[in-house]
């Protein structure tokens, strides 16, 4: 851990959070400084289709009035015929008033700064030195985001020699390839991981076989799959590097990943500004982490270049005990009985088990305390069936019900 009074004196970096909609900003708003989002194009996330040029003004107030800061990624690799489009979504960056565009692009970046935008250099640039972070404060940039290959050492020289402010990840995905720039996605499926469209083969399982065509034994079949980032163990040696800035990365998890994980960072982070940061507190929130979806963690480049241990040969995409099992869809919303017609596409519902209602606006947890089929209260529905749930809150049409199941330690 870093010293223990130098933790307390240096600032405490801003929480910055990845969001995808209403849903996952109102579990977050309580938690993060500022959010970082995306349009439904030029967006790493091209799944992330939630907010539309036509909501944005929308979104950016609604930031605003939970009194944070809104950052919009326009991130992926930006064509010919490409550039009007851009001309429109950076317009209306620029009257929805967003705080900064996260951008890499030489062509978003200048038209970016033409309009009078504030620009962080995204993670896509690949900065990994002071000379590079200076260039693009020279252009005109307020904020670089830097690769996610640096060691806490070399993290710490360069913010010594630059004065623009830097930004760290914190916590999330990781990429197997340099800074995302990845081919492999595309080269196989023809879906561009630098244009948001990965369709993640790093993730799969894989087969490795010598040149006579025999199997190597590696203990795994997910030769590729890099564990997650978490450095909740490590803020205060991060603090300590002096960055004014940690990302929580996730835009397309759900909105329960969102408040969890942005909950266990700002108590962490109230800790180390406080004084009361410790190992224990710390593997604490991290054994809260671990209840969410999570590929298993590792500390990433942060330490040295991580060797077999930051791969999860052996597990697939979730290896939390608690995972959420798709049950069914909102049909509609009755206020005055406080319940929801459901379709239960998947599987069936029994009273008392726990449930998730989620959609782009709604994000409720609860257990099943009522079920209704044809006017009679039931203990349990099947699949198949249509029922009236009571709910706790607001819920919507088309809003996914699913059930959280623990699984049985292995």
């Amino acid at each position: 851990m870093g010293n223990p009074e130098r933790q307390r004196q240096s600032p405490i970096p801003e929480l910055v959070v990845g969001v995808r909609n209403l849903a996952a900003l109102s579990v977050c708003k309580d938690h993060a400084d500022a959010v970082y989002f995306s349009l439904d194009r030029f967006s790493l996330r091209a799944r992330a289709q939630d907010i539309k040029i036509d909501d944005l003004c929308a979104f950016v107030g609604s930031v605003k009035g939970c009194g944070l800061r809104a950052y919009m990624a326009v991130n992926t690799v930006i064509y010919p015929e490409d550039l009007p489009a851009i001309g429109d979504v950076l317009d209306a960056a620029g009257s929805a008033g967003v705080d900064a565009v996260i951008a890499w692009d030489p062509a978003v970046i200048c038209a970016a700064l033409d309009r009078g935008l504030d620009l962080h250099i995204s993670t896509q640039a690949n900065v990994s030195n002071g000379r590079a972070a200076e260039f693009y404060e020279t252009l005109g940039a307020s904020r670089v985001i830097l690769s996610r290959e640096l060691s806490i050492h070399q993290i710490r020289e360069i913010a010594q020699q630059t004065g623009i402010e830097l930004e760290v990840f914190v916590h999330g995905a990781m990429c197997q390839a340099v800074s995302g720039r990845c081919y492999l996605s595309a080269y196989l499926l023809g879906r561009s991981a630098n244009c948001g469209d990965c369709a993640q083969p790093c993730r799969w399982q894989w087969t490795l076989t010598d040149d006579r065509g025999a199997e190597v034994e590696l203990g795994g079949k997910y030769l590729l799959s890099a564990k997650d980032l978490c450095m909740i163990e490590h803020l205060p040696e991060l603090i300590d590097t002096g960055v004014c800035a940690f990302k929580v990365e996730g835009r397309l998890r759900n909105a329960g990943y969102t408040a969890a994980v942005s909950g266990c960072y700002r108590e962490a982070l109230d800790a180390c500004r406080d004084g009361s940061y410790t190992t224990g507190r710390a593997q604490e929130w991290k054994g809260r982490l671990e209840l969410e979806y999570n590929r298993g963690f590792s500390t990433g480049f942060y330490f040295g270049v991580p060797g077999p241990d930051g791969l999860g040969y052996e597990s697939d995409m979730n290896a939390s005990p608690v995972q959420r099992q798709a049950v069914g869809v909102v049909l509609n919303y009755y206020p005055k009985r406080g319940a929801a017609a459901v379709r239960l596409l998947e599987q069936g519902l029994t009273v008392g088990d726990p449930i998730i209602i989620e959609g782009s606006t709604t994000y409720l947890e609860q257990e099943v305390e009522s079920l209704v089929s044809a006017g009679k209260s039931i203990r349990a529905a099947e699949s198949g069936q249509e029922v009236g749930l009571g709910v706790r809150d607001r819920v919507r049409e088309n809003d996914r019900v699913f059930k959280v199941v623990r699984l049985p330690t292995p």
